[in-house]
């Protein structure tokens, strides 16, 4: 899809969402103020100017992949747009939640389709086609929307583990991403060679390109799913939540 076509779908996807919010009336601004800044981090991701960088700098390709995988789904699943949409109403939704809400399913997802992506074989087939290149851009962003289902739990999803055992689903899914941006980091040699080809930016060449978007990505994750983690520990530790699952309602 050209960059006018992605955009006008984010648009159009943020225009629903907010025809749905104001006649809802009853979810919080800063549910809807989720959404949209997941919106945009989709459209940083795969229209602004850093879509085209990826294909010079490995690092920019890394920005791609995180804003896609690791901070635009839960924003988007806190913004509770299945509700702002209406479509909690049908029992579809919810058939949905329960066959694809499994954690076990959805941390393999999101696994594979970020180990698979940086094969290189696959990755220079992702970089040289604009057609893979799209569908893998669509697997990050839902491979992400699977893995972040259970962690947020939007309407109506339904809790498949007990809460607690979240904290290993995310502890475990920094595993692949630990692995890959170790590999990247320590590597004494560029593991995609098409970036050898590429006129340096940044002042970076292309190994140290390759560190620095390892390096993010080990950051990024690792803060990203800490700060998740301590919620959900501060939710478990919470008097009200405890009583909530104590008392039947």
């Amino acid at each position: 899809m050209t960059a006018v076509a992605l955009t006008l779908v984010i648009v159009f996807a943020g225009g629903v969402y907010l025809c749905g919010w104001f006649q809802h009336g009853s979810i919080p601004k800063w549910r809807a103020c989720s959404f949209l800044i997941g919106l945009l981090a989709t459209w940083i991701a795969v229209v602004s100017p850093i879509a085209s960088l990826d294909s010079h700098m490995l690092t920019a390709h890394m920005v791609q992949h995180l804003l896609l995988m690791t901070l635009a789904p839960p924003l988007i699943w806190m913004g509770e747009p299945l509700i702002a949409a209406r479509l909690t109403r049908s029992p579809f939704p919810e058939r949905v939640g329960r066959l694809l809400g499994d954690p076990a399913f959805c941390w393999l997802a999101a696994g594979t389709a970020l180990v698979v992506w940086h094969v290189p074989a696959i990755f220079q087939l992702g970089m040289h086609s604009p057609a893979w290149h799209f569908i893998e851009h669509a697997s990050f962003l839902t491979t992400g929307l699977l893995f972040w289902w259970p962690v947020i739990q939007p309407s109506p999803s339904v809790a498949r583990w007990p809460r607690w055992s979240l904290l290993l689903y995310l502890f475990l899914a920094t595993l692949p991403c630990d692995v890959l941006s170790g590999l990247l980091v320590f590597s004494d040699r560029v593991v995609y060679p098409m970036y050898l080809s590429m006129p340096q930016m940044g002042g970076l060449s292309p190994l140290e390109d390759q560190e620095c978007a390892a390096a993010l990505m080990w950051t990024c994750v690792t803060v990203v799913f800490l700060l998740a983690g301590t919620i959900l520990s501060m939710q478990l530790l919470s008097p009200r939540l405890r009583l909530e699952e104590a008392v039947p309602v």
